[in-house]
């Protein structure tokens, strides 16, 4: 990364929070970037922003689809515009909706639409982010991945499909915009979060891994911060992150 004043990051994915978007876009206003928190309800979003102004950051909540093409580009003509901040250099795309689902009765809607949100919005993003950044020599992407980049597991194969295709579009953009001065990464999350979609999906989950057997959100923020802030004499593409009891 430059030396260049802090300027906008764009967090892609945010929801509930308790959640890794919702605590990307505090540690990064933390860090001095003006936050564009983007996700599809309006309510949750705008929450995420506030809590941040209160805490004397800027945030702007800006809705938004990842699946549809405008949406993202809007985001971005926004997110570049020539204002107080100056144009974004710092992006992560954070969407995912890993449900589970008997493969044999699997639609081809549910296989679509888990799709589209976990490798299609993430394309859009990063093709988005690539045409702005690029002629600029400067700017982090990074997305975000989990155990299923990796390995498929029963009853989520759509899942798998989606994740495994994102790594494989930040691994394509990694080599195409690294000697352009982007710095793109993909963080493998080998482990279950714990906030708040986790916990009200699976609510027995915590007690069964124990104290340490879950991934703390602030610490996964902390971990693509550090991301950012390598120097481009040794940048990572791919960082796993899991807490030090899951084997793997």
């Amino acid at each position: 990364m430059s030396d260049a004043k802090p300027l906008k990051a764009v967090v892609v994915g945010v929801g509930a929070e308790a959640g890794l978007g919702a605590a990307l876009c505090r540690r990064f206003a933390a860090g001095g970037y003006e936050v564009l928190v983007a996700g599809t309800t309006p309510a949750k979003i705008e929450r995420v922003a506030e809590t941040i102004r209160n805490s004397g950051g800027q945030a702007i909540a800006v809705p938004t689809d990842t699946t549809r093409e405008a949406d993202v580009v809007a985001l971005f003509d926004r997110a570049m515009a020539d204002d107080a901040t100056g144009p974004a250099d710092l992006v992560v795309y954070n969407a995912g909706n890993n449900r589970p689902h008997d493969f044999r009765t699997m639609s081809i809607e549910w296989f679509e639409e888990t799709w589209r949100v976990g490798c299609l919005g993430g394309f859009l993003v990063g093709r988005e982010a690539a045409r702005r950044l690029a002629p600029l020599g400067r700017g982090t992407i990074l997305f975000t991945g989990a155990s299923a980049s990796l390995r498929g597991r029963p009853s989520f194969a759509a899942f798998s499909a989606a994740k495994a295709g994102l790594r494989m579009v930040a691994q394509a953009m990694a080599r195409e915009f690294g000697p352009m001065g982007l710095h793109v990464a993909h963080v493998v999350i080998d482990g279950g979060i714990d906030g708040e979609r986790l916990n009200s999906r699976v609510p027995q989950r915590r007690a069964e891994k124990g104290p340490d057997g879950m991934l703390q959100l602030d610490p996964i923020a902390d971990a693509y911060w550090q991301l950012h802030r390598q120097h481009r004499s040794a940048w990572s593409h791919e960082v796993d992150l899991r807490p030090f009891v899951e084997p793997f």
